[in-house]
Order: C-alpha cells, then sequence, then structure tokens
C-alpha cells in the first residue's frame, strides 16, 4: 500500500512537538484519542511509514510544527484499562479493546510554524479537512497535493509582510505553557 498523510492535532501545553524530539528515540505513543472516527483512522488506515504534519491546537497561533512518521501501527491504548486515567473506559475489555494507538517518530521541525491562518490563506488548500467548517478531527487525512504545499510552506522562509523585514511577524511566534504532564510517555490528544 502506499504511503500516505495525515494531520495529527495535540495541544502543546500537554505534549509539543519539541517533547517528541525530546523523547526516548523521539518516539511516543499517540494515545487518548477518545473519538470513534478518529479511532476509527488509527485502526484500519494508518500504517507504518506512514507521515504526519504535527499541528499545534490550542494556542496562540495554531500551526503545523513539523513532520513525524508511524513507527508503530494501532495496537491497545493501556489508558483505556487504567481506572485513575482520565481516558479510562470501563466498558473497554482487554479481550476487544475499544480504543487504540499508534507510535509516531520525531522526522524534522518546521524552519517556522505554518499558522492556521497562513493555511486559509494558501491557494490549493481550500479542501483540506483541517480548513472545513465543523471538522475538528484529532486525526485527519491530508492528499499528497496538500502535502507538498505544507512542507514546503514549512521548509522556506516566512512570508513577507509590511511589518516583519523577511522575518515572522511577532504574531506568529508560538506562545506554550509548560506542565509536569510533558516527557511522561503521555501524549495526550
Amino acid at each position: 500500500m502506499a504511503k500516505r498523510y495525515w494531520l495529527f492535532k495535540s495541544e502543546p501545553d500537554v505534549f509539543s512537538f519539541s517533547d517528541l524530539k525530546q523523547s526516548p528515540d523521539q518516539t511516543t505513543s499517540w494515545e487518548g484519542v477518545r473519538n470513534y472516527q478518529a479511532r476509527n483512522l488509527l485502526r484500519d488506515e494508518i500504517k507504518v511509514g506512514d507521515e504526519v504534519l504535527f499541528y499545534h491546537s490550542r494556542q496562540d497561533p495554531m500551526h503545523v510544527a513539523g513532520v513525524c512518521r508511524v513507527v508503530r501501527e494501532a495496537y491497545p491504548d493501556r489508558d483505556q484499562f487504567d481506572p485513575k486515567s482520565k481516558y479510562y473506559d470501563p466498558k473497554s475489555k482487554k479481550e476487544s479493546p475499544t480504543w487504540v494507538m499508534v507510535d509516531v517518530q520525531y522526522v524534522h521541525e518546521f524552519k517556522r510554524p505554518v499558522t492556521l491562518k497562513e493555511l486559509k490563506e494558501t491557494p490549493g488548500l481550500e479542501e483540506m479537512m483541517l480548513l472545513r467548517r465543523g471538522a475538528r478531527l484529532s486525526i485527519q487525512p491530508v492528499s499528497p497535493a496538500e502535502w507538498k504545499i505544507v512542507t514546503k510552506m514549512g521548509n522556506s522562509k516566512a512570508p513577507d509582510s509590511p511589518n516583519s523585514k523577511g522575518k515572522a511577524a511577532k504574531s506568529e511566534t508560538p506562545k506554550t505553557k509548560t506542565t509536569k504532564a510533558k516527557n511522561e510517555g503521555k501524549a495526550r490528544r
């Protein structure tokens, strides 16, 4: 099967792209997905070798930070069985788990963040799921054409604007918070 492309959303104050880069072997499990449609994509469609745009949600500005790769296909999400976890699911059984996770590995950070605002203004991305009204899935397919456009943007210099003089405008600098949950192998989505 041909390699496919995806966008995974993460809240950077919980687990950021920098956290992935600093993880052992630059790899983490993508656990905590509790939406059936996103679960089905993880379980049925996402394969080893697929590449992922790592998207920082719930920050100002929201943006794509870089690229990671799927290195392990779907397997049971351990937190569904842990009564102390906020992702515990008492209905899920070990013999037939409801929730799955995949493992992803850092590939490279973009030279600059690609903001949601830029994505919305870029020709060729009009049909990108991330930009559709009401499309809130944390796991989303990305077409090869969209992948090419976004990775080209991330690997280029920031767009010129009247106030930036060739550098990213101040409002384009992502702001993140730090929490204890970082680097504990808990990539919460």
